[in-house]
């Protein structure tokens, strides 16, 4: 990983304590030498839109990162970033973003939710899972279609996060960290 490769992991709805592997690919990063932040959103089990907007634009303009690795309701989180004027990240992993128009109470302040005309990231990769009980196959590859970014689709994966099995993930590592 290049050293000036600054890595923000935003989580989903209920963070994404370890064995998660978010917090495996923040460790992993730390332990060889690279700047990462993993903020613990505010009120994680009871967002809030608004909260989570302010925050994480200033964990943006303060640290300036390079990459940016959400999970779940962080990627609807990141389109109404996108309605801010924030700065563009090189590269954005959207790892199973939550159907656009859910309608879970707990987290209803963020939907439905637009896809903004930029996504502010100049490389995207989304990776879903073809069985996500949060959104259909169907509208991950039209989001992915719509901004022409790179989709895997890895098969029967849940929804990619501990309790499907997705602790320390060669993947991702593999892929934020640059690995060959």
């Amino acid at each position: 990983m290049s050293q000036q490769n600054k890595v923000l992991i935003l989580h989903g709805w209920g963070g994404s304590d370890a064995p998660h592997w978010q917090a495996e690919l923040a460790a992993e990063i730390a332990t060889n030498y690279g700047t990462v932040s993993f903020p613990l959103l505010d009120n994680c089990h009871f967002p809030s839109k608004n909260r989570w907007v302010k925050q994480v634009k200033a964990v943006l303009e303060d640290f300036k990162p390079d990459t940016v690795v959400c999970h779940s309701l962080a990627n609807t989180l990141w389109f109404w970033l996108c309605e801010e004027d924030i700065t563009p990240v090189k590269r954005l992993f959207m790892v199973s973003p939550p159907s656009l128009s859910t309608e879970e109470s707990t987290i209803k302040t963020f939907f439905p939710c637009e896809m903004p005309a930029d996504i502010h990231a100049e490389k995207v990769h989304m990776i879903v899972s073809d069985d996500d009980p949060w959104v259909k196959l169907d509208e991950t590859e039209g989001i992915a279609a719509y901004y022409n970014i790179e989709l895997t689709v890895i098969h029967k994966a849940g929804h990619i996060n501990a309790d499907s099995g997705y602790g320390k993930w060669e993947l991702i590592e593999n892929l934020v960290m640059e690995k060959k």
